[in-house]
């Protein structure tokens, strides 16, 4: 009888020392696992609930406020060309979101309105990492995304504005619309955390066409602990399949405190329980983001299965432009609005001689021409014709042709022998 190979320690650094005669291990042989934590700063604060005496719910935040913002951490990846386009994606993301706040108050956007303000450095160093033939399926407040992996500024506003020229020819005034023609876009899912099965399905379809895939998605925190996103990730790591999950904590689902979401400090940790790779950024620092992403994206390639990341960051806007957030404690907000991300990344790039003051406001001026041509652009599209309106709800034989991305799907044998009794089941791998 062959003797069994001791179990090897995890990927994500558990290990497995045997059990003594009771079935316990001695205290010093429990398990350990690791979480990489790239942040060069860890504040800790704490959000309190409290009734006042009329019985309104109010919070407290204790921490020290007062500390520096930390430098942006060297990127192991981004060269200098490569930095500079970042930084003014970036800056294309904020002043087209400033943009479109505008046109809501001027009563010319259909429907709301949502932001990403002070997560630009997350959205757009994440789809920067990913390669031409990866996937990403964007949620709503990750519109520097679609910046990135071909989308422009009109294409969001007239979205918003509900007009013909829109990606859905204005049957939808938010963000509901996709490509999986040609930018490899997934169309965002209102119901929080579906889009983290379907991206598995994505690599898994990839998968069967003899490609290994990255497939970028992000969830909130409050959205990471639905059930679906648990049935996502789970089978994207048993079948080793390329999804690669941002967990943004932002620290608010909508008017939850994460204190009040989950037991756990780092959300990062559960990705132990799934087996994969887990690690902590800091959202605001766009060299962080970028780093792991990219790394992650690598797995994916050589087949190693899905990764999560969680960024920690503020949402520095309500839920919606709806939604003042008056919940949120003020000095909660000035603390994170002193780690603009890209007032931070601006200055790392003026102090590595990387970008010159007057390259600097250049990059500025050509960023606030491009979103003033692309407002006139939207505001001159017509709105849809109304005949238009039941054209293209439902899709028929004729609308759009679905095929295999990446040739035909490799058969499992060959020859048409027919299968064993024991190897009936299917199996992806």
């Amino acid at each position: 009888m062959k003797k069994r190979p001791a179990s090897k320690a995890r990927h994500n650094g558990a290990s497995r020392p045997a059990a003594g005669r009771n079935g316990q291990r001695p205290a010093d042989q429990e398990r350990r696992y690791r979480i990489p934590d790239w942040r060069l700063e860890r504040p800790q604060f704490h959000v309190t609930q409290k009734r006042t005496e009329a019985g309104e719910v109010r919070y407290s935040f204790t921490g020290d406020l007062d500390l520096a913002p930390p430098p942006i951490r060297e990127s192991g990846y981004l060269t200098r060309e490569k930095s500079i386009e970042l930084y003014r994606w970036m800056l294309l993301n904020r002043r087209m979101e400033q943009t479109l706040e505008t046109l809501y108050k001027q009563s010319k956007v259909v429907g709301g309105v949502y932001f990403g303000l002070g997560q630009e450095a997350c959205s757009c160093a994440s789809a920067l990492a990913l390669g031409d033939g990866d996937w990403f399926a964007p949620m709503i407040r990750n519109q520097g995304a679609l910046l990135v992996r071909g989308f422009h500024p009109r294409d969001v506003m007239m979205q918003y504005m509900a007009k013909a020229d829109s990606p859905t020819h204005g049957k939808d005034g938010t963000s509901h619309y996709g490509d999986i023609a040609q930018r490899n876009m997934v169309s965002p899912i209102s119901m929080l955390g579906d889009l983290i099965p379907i991206l598995t399905g994505v690599a898994l379809g990839a998968r069967l066409q003899g490609r290994n895939i990255a497939a970028l998605t992000w969830i909130g925190d409050g959205g990471q602990s639905t059930g679906v996103t648990h049935e996502g990730l789970n089978f994207a790591a048993v079948q080793k399949l390329g999804l690669v999950l941002i967990v943004e904590n932002n620290l608010w689902a909508y008017s939850t405190p994460t204190e009040m979401q989950f037991a756990i400090e780092d959300l990062a940790e559960r990705a132990i329980g799934y087996g994969v790779p887990g690690m902590i950024v800091d959202g605001t620092d766009a060299c962080q983001v970028f780093d792991a992403t990219l790394e992650a994206v690598q797995r994916a390639h050589r087949g190693e299965g899905p990764t999560l990341i969680e960024a920690k960051m503020m949402r520095m806007k309500g839920h919606a432009i709806h939604d003042a957030a008056g919940y949120v404690p003020p000095e909660m907000l000035e603390f994170w609005r002193k780690r603009d991300p890209i007032a931070r990344f601006e200055k790392h790039l003026l102090g590595k001689k990387w970008l010159t003051p007057a390259q600097n406001r250049e990059l500025i001026a050509e960023v606030e021409r491009q979103v003033d041509e692309d407002r006139t652009l939207a505001e001159a599209s017509p709105m849809p014709d109304p005949a238009q309106a039941p054209k293209g709800v439902y899709c028929d034989p004729g609308c759009h042709p679905i095929t295999l991305k990446y040739g035909g799907v490799k058969p499992a044998r060959r020859g048409g022998a027919k299968l064993k009794q024991s190897e009936a089941a299917l199996h992806f791998r």
